[in-house]
């Protein structure tokens, strides 16, 4: 059986539960395999409605193993109020596994990460403060906090004392902040490690016996494509590997054992934090997508910036990730409109390119190329054949197909779980 990708082929935020839910039935184990509590996503079920931020969404599917793996930079508070606030709510936990290789976020690393975006000034990156950038730092420095570091005081304070060391007169000569000790942060950090303890696994071994015995492994992205580190809109990403190569090594999960890579493109564009966005809009049209799509951070509650949809990026994230099909959400947010524009290409000082320029500068300045498609005023929110959907809402899907490089396999046409058209199933 396969190990499955989901990635977000824009700047995050684009409904990775629909591509969920839509082979939840065919799941053994949801990993998370980048990224922090820096991003979120809500999953919808029947009238409840589950905002998660550090863990996989498989968490909430019953008989799925949710496993937070090696990749990821884990805030011990966070994660264990997560639990609770499901706990509270009647959802079972107990199948989490967390990876011994996980990196931890403390309160230095918290600490370091709003004093220095705020000393940047008008050059801020448009992180959320919560650690996420200084804990990989650490972890690229080697001077990082892992999970199996919690039940060692020994090297737990070894590795913390070494750590404030210098970090202690970043804060005190540069930033003008007290220095923080060492004791308080080992004290915080083994409060947890009781509770932590059964939860953690070697996650690499557990999923290579899974996949050996048969079992169906869905590898789960945090942030998206044009936010990874490597690949996004650099310096204004996220701090890990967000595209499907960041998949096998945040998760130890073999290359040659990814066989699906399924990519979620909102059909418009939202971003949050500075950076390019070429299709932005800051007009009457960016505020209905805004307030029709309810694009207000999950993590955060930020407004979204939001613009049309952006060809050249969707193919560009199919040509990085190696897209198999592309799920399409947020279909019946563009109803009502007269017109929808698409971005087919960029004018970048006055000739037409087609794909996403290598260098910044030209991304920075360059100005959308739109083509118009006819809308429909219709609701669609109740459709669930792609045959039952107004012409111009099929003739849009299909014209962004063409120009975006994989198949549109689903289509998202309302909040809840159950609102997708399916067009070709995501597992043959």
């Amino acid at each position: 059986m396969p190990a499955v990708v989901i990635v977000g082929a824009q700047w995050g935020d684009e409904g990775k539960g629909k591509a969920t839910d839509l082979i939840s039935d065919r799941i053994d184990y949801v990993v998370k395999f980048n990224g922090g509590n820096n991003a979120g996503h809500t999953v919808v079920i029947g009238e409840e409605k589950y905002a998660l931020h550090l863990l996989p969404s498989g968490i909430l599917t019953a008989g799925v193993t949710p496993v937070i793996s090696n990749g990821v930079v884990i805030d011990p508070e966070v994660l264990m109020e997560e639990l609770d606030g499901l706990t509270a709510r009647g959802i079972d936990v107990s199948r989490l596994v967390v990876s011994s290789h996980a990196h931890i976020i403390t309160g230095y690393h918290r600490t370091l990460d709003r004093v220095t975006e705020r000393f940047l000034g008008k050059r801020q990156i448009g992180t959320t403060g919560r650690g996420i950038g200084p804990t990989y730092a650490d972890k690229i420095n080697r001077v990082g906090i892992r999970v199996q570091d919690l039940f060692d005081e020994g090297i737990l304070r070894q590795k913390v004392e070494g750590a404030l060391e210098a970090k202690n007169h970043l804060l005190v000569k540069i930033y003008n902040r007290r220095a923080i000790g060492a004791d308080e942060i080992v004290d915080e950090l083994l409060s947890y490690a009781d509770r932590l303890r059964p939860m953690v696994q070697d996650t690499g071994l557990l999923l290579h016996r899974a996949l050996e015995e048969g079992k169906t492994v869905l590898c789960e992205g945090g942030q998206a494509t044009m936010l990874d580190v490597d690949h996004g809109t650099y310096p204004f990403v996220t701090s890990s590997n967000a595209t499907s190569g960041g998949a096998s090594t945040g998760t130890g999960i073999a290359p040659w054992r990814l066989d699906k890579i399924i990519g979620i493109v909102k059909a418009y564009t939202t971003r949050v934090g500075a950076g390019p966005f070429p299709t932005e809009l800051e007009d009457e049209f960016g505020e209905f997508l805004r307030n029709n799509g309810h694009e207000f951070g999950t993590t955060t509650g930020r407004p979204r910036r939001t613009g049309w949809y952006d060809a050249p990026i969707a193919r560009y994230s199919a040509r990085i990730n190696g897209v198999t099909d592309f799920v399409l959400t947020k279909l019946d947010v563009l109803t009502g409109l007269e017109k929808i524009p698409v971005c087919v290409a960029y004018d970048v000082d006055g000739q037409r390119v087609e794909d996403i320029p290598w260098s910044q500068s030209d991304f920075h300045h360059a100005t959308p190329i739109y083509e118009y498609f006819p809308g429909w005023s219709e609701d669609i929110t109740g459709v669930r054949r792609f045959e039952d959907l107004p012409q111009n809402a099929q003739d849009y899907v299909i014209a962004l197909e063409g120009m975006s490089g994989s198949r549109i396999s689903a289509i998202g046409v309302g909040p809840g779980r159950d609102a997708i058209v399916t067009r070709h199933a995501l597992l043959d």
